[in-house]
């Protein structure tokens, strides 16, 4: 009997304890971001410039920096933002929680494999050794995450 009473409160007590740190890797720390701006980086001067956006929904966590995730949609062509932007080399999105579901890294990342989607660079080193990516769509659906920039990729 003493030894079923132990089972369980082994078994409880692991699972609470992945249920504690299930929440805080998937809802815990991050927050919404409050009117999110998007910026890329011009071709021309190598300074940020605002692009115009609609609808933009965008999260983020202080406990690490490559956790911002955003989705919008943009009046800006591709073409022009592809002419006027720098673009972004080796960008692949990373995944989002599942309950920011408007940020599907999979099918951003085949849509920048195909060329149906473009990477730009949003701002280089935002935060040490980290960048910000902007995949923008032939419709003007964009999406946006950091990513470690070249230097710091294996």
């Amino acid at each position: 009997m003493k030894g079923r009473i132990l089972g369980i409160l082994i078994v409880g007590s692991a699972a609470i304890a992945g249920i504690g740190v299930w929440y805080l890797q998937v809802h815990a720390y991050y927050h919404e971001v409050a009117s999110p701006h998007m910026e890329l980086t011009s071709a021309a001067t190598g300074q940020t410039v605002r692009i115009p956006v609609d609808g933009a929904n965008a999260i983020d966590a202080r406990s690490s920096p490559l956790r911002y995730r955003a989705c919008f949609t943009t009046t800006q062509s591709q073409a022009v933002l592809a002419t006027a932007h720098v673009a972004y080399e080796g960008a692949v999105p990373l995944n989002a929680p599942g309950w920011f579901d408007c940020f599907n890294a999979a099918a951003i990342g085949s849509a920048l494999e195909s060329g149906e989607a473009i990477a730009l660079l949003g701002l280089a080193g935002i935060h040490e050794g980290v960048d910000r990516v902007v995949a923008v769509f032939g419709d003007g659906r964009a999406f946006s995450w950091h990513q470690l920039s070249k230097e710091h990729r294996n």
